[in-house]
């Protein structure tokens, strides 16, 4: 499972399917409707929050944006209703970290998305504002970039 810290638009259509799948995997963690994947780290800073659900359900609301935006159908009814309030923070070495994991990914998926990355600057998801720091202790990748 991978939830990014980056925007939906930098994926590639297999990543932004499969983001829209984990989430909602996530979502169902959260709201007790599976015993799968309680303990992953990538939920622990949707947990952090006072109402998980409504950060999912934010976080979701930018996936589907995303999708509609490219055409796709994604079924908008399976999102929890509840969003949250404001953003939540994650160190711009996370994001940095992510950015390195998805081009090596588009290098492979998606040739040219790939090269257009190249200039391309990572913004966030919408959901989280950007803070000074490094990859989270969460990360299970073992290359661990400095913040920048």
């Amino acid at each position: 499972m991978r939830l990014w810290t980056l925007h939906p638009r930098h994926l590639d259509a297999k990543g932004l399917v499969a983001l829209w799948r984990e989430t909602l995997l996530a979502q169902a963690v959260v709201l007790g409707r599976t015993k799968g994947y309680r303990h992953h780290p990538q939920l622990l800073r949707f947990l952090a929050t006072p109402d998980p659900a409504a950060a999912l359900g934010s976080y979701l609301a930018a996936v589907h944006a995303e999708a509609v935006a490219r055409g796709y159908s994604f079924d908008a009814t399976k999102i929890n209703p509840a969003r949250h309030p404001g953003r939540l923070p994650e160190t711009r070495g996370q994001l940095l970290h992510e950015w390195e994991h998805l081009r090596r990914k588009l290098h492979i998926r998606d040739p040219a998305r790939w090269r257009a990355s190249a200039a391309a600057r990572p913004a966030p998801h919408p959901l989280f504002r950007l803070v000074a720091g490094g990859v989270r202790p969460w990360e299970k990748s073992p290359a661990r970039p400095d913040a920048r």
